[in-house]
């Protein structure tokens, strides 16, 4: 692969993506989610009006954040694009890819629609793969009760290994405990054990040989596993992600 390091050096997350700490102790949280999850009714009803939006850094899309105090803490929250996936087929994916593995924000929200939830769980396991400081957001909880829809929330928390709130962010119910929950993984009150997908086997076979030469190169800047998984599809916008964020030359 000729992997090299080429610099050690690293830009905030300022200049990365235009996120501006008040204070250092300040914590970052992603919002994520499929569109149509209510997850910028989520986002208003965490920040109000405490909120702006810009673009990110070299792109047209859209970079709206916000900030709420709870427990004497500051949380900056940044709307991720709605996307369905993290594969990077779009600009929207690779801006929400990019933040939530190079931006290491404190925790990442993902929010999932109570009425159709199997079709969200794609972007959350992704997420899961490259941090376990995640909270799921069920969100619409109303729409689904409407349909008789039944979400046996403490059971898709035990399977998901990662707290799990019931939110109606309209009515602004569970917001309080999503704040809770976000605040409880970011001071470390609780821990996650995120679930681990097994791929089949031959896949497995060589994630064993690549993921200790990049485990010796990359240490814990990023998730090793999931890097590994992203070089045997071939994704080049990950490599060209890798150089621009760390400065490594994967050299493919």
């Amino acid at each position: 692969m000729g992997l090299t390091h080429t610099s050690s050096t690293k830009q905030g997350l300022k200049d990365l993506f235009n996120i501006e700490k008040t204070k250092e102790e300040d914590y970052v949280i992603a919002l994520a989610g499929n569109p149509n999850t209510g997850k910028s009714t989520v986002f208003n009803a965490l920040t109000g009006l405490h909120q702006h939006t810009g673009n990110w850094p070299g792109k047209t899309v859209v970079n709206s954040q916000g900030k709420y105090v709870h427990k004497d803490k500051e949380f900056i929250i940044v709307d991720l694009p709605g996307t369905y996936s993290l594969l990077a087929s779009s600009v929207e994916e690779i801006v929400a890819r990019d933040f939530i593995c190079f931006g290491k924000p404190d925790v990442t929200v993902v929010v999932l629609d109570a009425t159709c939830i199997e079709r969200n769980l794609n972007l959350l396991l992704q997420v899961l793969e490259i941090t376990g400081n995640v909270v799921a957001c069920v969100n619409l909880m109303d729409e689904a009760k409407s349909k008789k829809i039944r979400i046996n929330i403490e059971a898709l928390s035990k399977e998901l290994g990662i707290p799990v709130v019931p939110t109606t962010a309209r009515s602004n119910i569970g917001m309080n405990i999503l704040k809770d929950s976000i605040y409880d993984l970011c001071t470390n009150k609780i821990h996650t054990c995120p679930l681990q997908i097994q791929y089949p086997t031959d896949i497995e076979e060589e994630l064993k040989q690549i993921t200790p030469m990049l485990h010796s190169i990359f240490m814990d800047e990023i998730n090793i596993k999931w890097l590994a998984l992203r070089l045997l599809d071939g994704d080049e916008s990950l490599i060209n992600s890798i150089g621009k964020f760390l400065d490594y030359d994967l050299g493919i």
